[in-house]
């Protein structure tokens, strides 16, 4: 049986940059190890797959390895999926029932706004290896729902890192967040985001990070409409409104690849 699916660069209006994800619709639900299998031949940080329901659609996220709890950029390329295939009205937002509950995307001119749980950091205590594995001295740790959290001093320290991603490997956690202030005057913040345990050893634009780095940055410049920008090598751009216990993500997608799966 045919399925068709898309690869959509997410947070990101150019082809080639931003974060990819593989967008299957799918006409009814399917096995997890058949998903799981697909995401590990798509090899992108993360596959979605949609199935229709009365209310909206059933959303599930996968690395070429796990299933996982949220992803930001994959919800992007969903949403933008459904519009740009006409599953959905332009002016209709998109909905989502996913293991972190009910997600929402409306679309605002080239922009796409998604509606996702803030998950704040709070301070912690490094795990064994983690600086290590990092080799930078913390300005603050702390550890989100997902992830842990690291701020440095500057954004050059953000750019240079280089990580020992065999170390982080072996830590019980989804990810690791680095972050500082933005140097230059277009963005607020920057941030790279680390997932070798997860399958992804750096993820290009985390989507799911954010909600954890805008209520931090939210805080510290005291303002509740943050620009970001992640700084791996694709990079992207993301809009960050802390909302209470809501961050509105919005970001920009672009289709470059349609196929058929055969299996």
């Amino acid at each position: 049986m045919k399925l068709t699916f898309m690869q959509v660069d997410a947070f990101t209006s150019k082809p080639f940059s931003g974060n990819p994800a593989a967008v299957c619709i799918l006409p009814a639900a399917r096995e997890e190890r058949w998903m799981q299998q697909v995401a590990a031949e798509m090899n992108l940080s993360e596959t979605a797959f949609l199935v229709r329901r009365e209310d909206g659609f059933n959303l599930r996220w996968f690395t070429p390895t796990v299933e996982v709890a949220l992803c930001g950029h994959a919800t992007l390329a969903s949403a933008h999926a459904l519009w740009e295939t006409g599953h959905l009205s332009p002016h209709e937002a998109a909905r989502f029932h996913t293991r972190s509950g009910w997600l929402t995307a409306l679309r605002q001119e080239d922009w796409i706004q998604m509606d996702f749980p803030a998950t704040a950091a709070t301070p912690a205590v490094a795990p064994a290896g983690l600086i290590e594995a990092l080799g930078l001295t913390p300005l603050f740790v702390g550890q989100s729902k997902f992830d842990y959290l690291i701020e440095v001093e500057s954004e050059e320290q953000v750019r240079r890192l280089r990580p020992e991603f065999h170390r982080l490997r072996q830590l019980p956690v989804r990810g690791v967040i680095v972050t500082s202030r933005a140097q230059s005057g277009d963005c607020d913040f920057v941030s790279r985001f680390f997932a070798p345990g997860s399958g992804v050893d750096e993820d290009p634009v985390t989507g799911s990070a954010h909600c954890c780095l805008g209520p931090f940055w939210s805080a510290r410049l005291d303002k509740t409409d943050l620009i970001a920008r992640q700084v791996s090598a694709r990079g992207g751009l993301l809009k960050v409104a802390v909302r209470g216990e809501r961050v509105l993500l919005s970001g920009q997608a672009i289709t470059v690849l349609r196929g058929e799966l055969l299996a």
